[in-house]
């Protein structure tokens, strides 16, 4: 497995990005934990997370329970893994997402995350999506409070665009350590950010990377070079796909959504998928 770093922690290049396994098609629980448990078998040391990663009323933190819950009964050491989560955002449970960017919320959200993972402190905690009926200043601001309370170690955003970027960066008084955008083959509109992290050596976590639920099945059928090159290296085109994000820039830590061991060491291959610079300048222009 390959590294990279967020702040000054090292992580496994690619991620597992856990939602699909609290929301709607889900599989049982014990293939969620059969995944996560292959995950870390194959060197996966980053786990993507939210409070609002659920199904059902009533059941806010599913994801974040489970992930504590398979955490807990792998017979692997675990004391590496950084579970990233993030607050603001909110699941009624009718299929529906809101939104709540108050300092008050984000706070007590933060507190009850705190208490499913069952730790001490969040190893890395995110403003999940600007609010618009709240200033982001204040926001972000109260992420600036439970990073000095010491009850997150690192923190970041996610939703943003390159001037919430640079807002946050100077709220949290440098120490923005990462930005969790939707990124993929289909939705390229995140590269001034992903640029604007290489410029100020954040890392940049894709979510989404293989065009999310339902799409990622179809990426080489809609993106037909990925296929093509998948073919001449013998391999998938979500596994080219991830390999392209990692050569675009050492700060690109991806997050594929899998629900089934299969899936994620699939992606995970693709740390060890070296891409030409002729391939990739296709990729780009695809």
């Amino acid at each position: 497995m390959r590294y990279r770093t967020i702040g000054e922690v090292e992580v496994s290049a690619i991620g597992l990005g856990a939602m699909p396994m609290s929301i709607e098609g889900r599989p049982d629980e014990a293939r969620s934990v059969r995944t996560i448990h292959a995950a870390l078998d194959a060197g996966v040391t980053l786990i993507d997370t939210a409070d609002a990663y659920h199904l059902l009323p009533g059941e806010v933190g599913h994801n974040e329970s489970l992930i504590a819950g398979a955490l807990a009964s792998y017979s692997g050491d675990t004391s590496s893994v950084l579970v990233a989560t993030k607050g603001g955002h909110l699941r009624p449970g009718d299929g529906s997402w809101t939104i709540n960017g108050s300092p008050d919320y984000i706070k007590a959200a933060c507190d009850a995350s705190l208490k499913r993972l069952g730790v001490e402190a969040i190893g890395l905690y995110q403003h999940h999506r600007p609010d618009r009926k709240v200033p982001y200043a204040e926001s972000i601001g109260a992420v600036r409070d439970l990073l000095d309370a010491g009850k997150i170690r690192m923190a970041g955003i996610s939703n943003a665009n390159p001037s919430m970027i640079r807002q946050a960066q100077e709220i949290l008084g440098g120490r923005l350590v990462s930005v969790q955008n939707q990124f993929s083959p289909a939705f390229r509109s995140s590269e001034p950010e992903l640029d604007l992290c290489g410029e100020l050596g954040i890392a940049f976590l894709p979510w989404s990377p293989l065009g999310g639920i339902g799409s990622a099945a179809d990426l080489g059928s809609h993106f037909t070079e990925y296929s093509r090159i998948g073919e001449a290296h013998g391999v998938s085109p979500q596994r080219v796909c991830l390999a392209w994000m990692l050569a675009k820039s050492p700060v690109v830590i991806p997050i594929p959504g899998a629900s089934r061991p299969e899936t994620i060491l699939d992606s995970l291959a693709a740390v060890d998928l070296e891409l030409s610079p002729d391939e990739v300048a296709r990729l780009d222009a695809a």
